[in-house]
């Protein structure tokens, strides 16, 4: 069952005479208990389509369109009161560089119990500062990481602690932007490992916004590939990473480094750069930068086909065959 479905959402960003699509009728969805890497290249619309979700959007100059329900709730078009009662309680966001949100003149302690009471005013301070304690031993952060200060903790501990403070509800979701990306290599992977282990001890359904591929293959059983606010190709990891469907994805891999002895190929990019959405192609989205486009490709965007249980692509040549 779906815990989060998403149904032809669209974002466009409004600047004077210039409109933006950021996000072009997208349909996804995220099974209960599940994980779900997003990949795509920057101006993919991956974080648009969190923060669609979870309306920070600025107001007055971007018009979402479509529907996105959390649990059976619609939260595009729900009252401002309940979906503050949402937030952080049934669905969380870390974001990239969250440890730069943590304010530098309050310590972890306080500043946690603050957020804790806000949502549970009936909580004594004892009681919050053991429901703290509790979600610091939880991402593997000694107590007395409470009385400490921001900037007395390593890049590490403080994005744990960001971690902490999204698990604070046992939310139903939990969305990563990018929330490891300023880390180090052993200090990533060791986050990562604990992300995925509080993951089944919690039941935690969670989506995973990354440019890491390598991220996404070790930790998500999904995957999602973006591009230009258009969804191209999605399905179980180690089925589209291993046999991409559509020429983005392959290329997406292709220019991705594999440690392997026996592999000498170099790296290739992908030629040209993201299309002006104020001003897209008028058939495929990827058809100025694909090698392989045809006629037909030039003409109309594809719609996303299923090849296969849970495989969906959109291209008029995946398969092997023209798709019309």
């Amino acid at each position: 069952m779906a815990l989060l479905s998403i149904r032809d959402l669209s974002v466009t960003y409004h600047s004077g005479t210039r409109h933006v699509k950021a996000l072009n009728s997208l349909n996804l969805d995220i099974n209960e208990g599940e994980s779900l890497g997003i990949v795509g290249e920057s101006g993919s619309g991956k974080t648009t389509l969190i923060m669609a979700i979870l309306r920070l959007l600025p107001k007055g100059s971007v018009e979402i369109s479509g529907e996105a329900f959390l649990n059976g709730k619609e939260l595009i078009s729900l009252k401002q009161e309940e979906l503050l009662k949402m937030r952080w309680e049934e669905m969380a966001l870390v974001f990239q560089k969250s440890m730069n949100a943590l304010s530098p003149v309050h310590k972890i302690g306080v500043l946690m119990s603050d957020i804790y009471r806000i949502h549970k005013p009936e909580v004594s301070k004892r009681d919050a500062r053991r429901r703290i304690e509790e979600l610091l031993e939880l991402v593997n952060l000694p107590s007395r990481v409470y009385d400490l200060y921001p900037h007395e903790l390593s890049g590490g501990m403080m994005q744990r602690v960001s971690i902490a403070l999204s698990l604070m509800f046992n939310p139903k979701l939990l969305i990563l932007d990018e929330a490891t990306t300023a880390l180090d290599v052993v200090t990533q992977t060791q986050i990562l490992e604990e992300i995925v282990a509080l993951e089944k001890k919690l039941g935690i359904t969670r989506m995973m916004i990354t440019h890491d591929m390598s991220v996404v293959a070790s930790t998500c059983k999904n995957v999602a590939v973006l591009y230009a606010g258009c969804l191209l190709e999605t399905g179980l990891t180690q089925d589209v990473l291993v046999e991409p469907l559509h020429p983005y994805t392959q290329g997406l891999i292709k220019s991705f480094p594999v440690f392997d002895n026996d592999t000498h190929q170099p790296l290739q990019s992908i030629g040209g750069s993201l299309p002006d959405l104020s001003s897209p192609p008028p058939g495929c989205i990827f058809e100025p930068r694909c090698i392989k486009a045809c006629d037909m490709c030039r003409e109309s965007m594809p719609r996303l086909k299923e090849y296969g249980q849970g495989r969906f692509a959109a291209c008029h040549l995946a398969g092997g065959e023209i798709n019309v």
